[in-house]
């Protein structure tokens, strides 16, 4: 499955200007918000007109300005998850989901429903409505009417945002779920860094209505020069399995043959993982440090120092885990004299790599992305 965008829409004060290629899984559109990500989705759903436009789902085209083709949404065979369930308040859960299961081009058999309603633990609020439903059941559902609807392409637009943190972490797993068990490519937009790099396998970064980089989620997010959601939110990603569950509460990761310990996950030995670690959380020094409270140390080289425009300094780090990013002070990378090539070492705490950041499942890794111990 392949997706191929090309859009162009001049607005009052904006230039939109999007083109990418994507494959299958789940493709996370990030950058900050304004930066066009949702207004992307619209026109792919069809939802909204450019002026300039082709959109092409797995040789299917559904729309194409040069040569007149532009399908009604309804045609476009598309998913669409909102930041509102916008589910129907007057139908049963059942009967919303029967609403999706009329768009589906096939006649989709009670089974493959029941495999469905299992998979997103809904089964026990079939007969209520939405009113008597949490944010995270309502998405959920609205999940569930998606999928029932045959689509070739989901579209997810920001389906978190308006969740507070603990319904987040009840619904990530689904998502999860869906791009490991169900073989239909997703769109996710979002500007949380910890949501892209959970459960994205590929990345467009946007700014200010382009696309500025497309590829791996460990390439791009770990790329110093493009920080799609800016120098708060960078951070790298580290591909590791899980090697021991020790009885002091704490999990051990390999991660290119270099030990890391984080508070216990969920996850049998040998899983492989991919986590997280914010740039705001690395400390660096020249020499390996000692006596220190911090258990995570990994040796590198310094691969690039990228200056910003106030007193920091972003730095990239190349370990046997990959790309780790470091954001420092001026005054400390002058006083630590750090250049490019020098060796260097990361000092992470365990517990600044949260829980809610480490993918699980199916994580391919990318072009450039390390395979623990290879």
């Amino acid at each position: 499955m392949s997706i191929s965008v090309q859009l162009r829409h001049q607005f009052q004060g904006f230039a939109l200007e999007a083109q990418f290629d994507v494959p299958s899984g789940v493709t996370a559109l990030f950058g900050r918000s304004g930066s066009g990500k949702s207004t992307v989705i619209r026109a792919i759903a069809g939802l909204f007109a450019p002026d300039e436009a082709r959109v092409v789902i797995n040789g299917r085209v559904l729309c194409d300005t040069g040569a007149g083709i532009c399908l009604p949404p309804h045609k476009r065979r598309i998913g669409t998850i909102f930041q509102d369930a916008r589910l129907f308040p007057h139908l049963s859960v059942r009967q919303n989901l029967d609403y999706g299961r009329r768009f589906s081009a096939r006649d989709v058999p009670e089974a493959e429903v029941a495999q469905m309603v299992e998979m997103l633990g809904i089964g026990h609020l079939l007969d209520r409505r939405p009113a008597g439903l949490s944010g995270g059941e309502q998405q959920r559902v609205a999940i569930g009417r998606a999928l029932l609807s045959g689509p070739d392409l989901i579209l997810a637009d920001e389906p978190l945002a308006a969740l507070d943190e603990a319904r987040k972490d009840e619904i990530l797993p689904y998502f999860e779920r869906l791009r490991d068990e169900v073989s239909i490519p997703i769109l996710y937009v979002s500007h949380s860094p910890a949501e892209v790099a959970r459960l994205a396998t590929t990345v467009v970064a946007f700014e200010a209505g382009r696309v500025t980089g497309q590829g791996g989620a460990v390439e791009i997010l770990g790329d110093p020069n493009l920080m799609p959601a800016g120098v708060h939110g960078a951070g790298a990603l580290i591909p590791a399995r899980v090697q021991a569950h020790h009885a002091d509460g704490l999990t051990e990761l390999s991660a290119g043959g270099v030990p890391l310990f984080l508070p216990t996950l969920d996850a049998v030995l040998g899983a492989q993982v991919r986590l997280r670690i914010a740039a705001q959380d690395v400390i660096l020094s020249p020499a390996r440090p000692k006596g220190l409270s911090a258990l995570n140390i990994m040796p590198g080289t310094i691969a690039q120092i990228r200056m910003g425009e106030g007193p920091g300094v972003m730095v990239s780090l190349a370990t046997p885990a990959g790309v780790v990013l470091a954001r420092v002070t001026k005054r400390s990378a002058a006083a630590l004299d750090l250049k490019q090539g020098m060796p260097c070492h990361a000092v992470i705490k365990s517990v600044s790599i949260a829980r809610q950041t480490v993918a699980r499942g199916a994580v391919p890794l990318g072009a450039g992305e390390v395979r623990d111990g290879k």
